[in-house]
């Protein structure tokens, strides 16, 4: 069996299909089940419970292990790309009147990976995934940086395991909600920020309150936005939102 792949220079080639990896003897009966009830409660119906579970697995886990695992690092490589040009494409169709510099931003806006985990835990993905004991025990199935790169992983193990148009009709009920609101969202001083931020390869960015005033039906927030432990910018607001928007665009005059 072959899978075709469209290449940039519009001509079909023709690659091998994914050899499974098999389910080590080390995979306990409850990470089996764990897979298996994710597999049907999403509707993915995988062919290969193994090529799943690879998706599922943290680094931190096959280095524990040490049983031949595969971890879901090459999967994730895979499902960048993936997404890449699902969202690319939704965003050149519903958006024909912007222009390529603003379809990119909606495509970056759609993919970081404080996004992705947010899908991630729209499926509760974290309680499928292998991690390593010191991973579980820190928390690992709620960090954003996780839950981000195993919905990638899975993104990639759905396309290896069936095709690109199941992989897309898998993500796009994850981005059509954001369709009317995305515009705005994009030119929301935070958005801004957390893009240039991107851009630098700069981070985390950390809002924190550092000062309320007022009675309870009329407070004012003081906000400072720290970027790689420097305070970058300050702002006030008659909410924490409005607040942190007023510290991002303060952030922005001084980068």
């Amino acid at each position: 069996m072959e899978r075709n792949l469209l290449t940039l220079g519009g001509k079909w080639i023709s690659l091998p299909e994914f050899r499974e990896v098999p389910v080590t003897q080390q995979s306990s009966k409850r990470e089996v089940e764990t897979a298996s009830s994710l597999n049907e409660r999403l509707g993915l119906s995988f062919s290969s419970v193994s090529l799943l579970m690879a998706a599922l697995t943290h680094r931190s886990y096959a280095n524990e292990r040490q049983d031949g695992s595969m971890d879901n690092e090459r999967l994730e490589f895979l499902g960048d790309a993936v997404i890449d040009l699902i969202v690319g494409e939704w965003a050149y169709r519903h958006f024909p009147e912007q222009p390529e510099g603003m379809l990119t931003k909606i495509r970056a806006h759609l993919v970081q990976n404080e996004r992705l985990a947010k899908f991630a835990q729209q499926i509760d993905l974290g309680n499928a995934l292998r991690l390593g004991r010191g991973e579980k025990t820190t928390g690992g199935k709620n960090r954003e940086s996780v839950l981000g790169s195993a919905f990638e992983a899975l993104l990639g193990a759905i396309y290896l395991d069936s095709n690109f148009e199941k992989v897309k009709n898998f993500v796009l009920p994850f981005i059509e909600p954001h369709k009317d609101t995305i515009l705005n969202a994009i030119n929301e001083p935070k958005s801004q920020l957390q893009e240039k931020m991107q851009a630098y390869k700069m981070g985390p960015i950390i809002y924190r309150v550092v000062n309320s005033s007022g009675p309870d039906h009329a407070k004012t927030y003081e906000v400072e936005v720290e970027i790689n432990g420097m305070v970058m910018g300050r702002g006030s607001g008659s909410s924490k939102a409005a607040a942190e928007r007023e510290a991002a665009r303060d952030a922005l005059k001084k980068i």
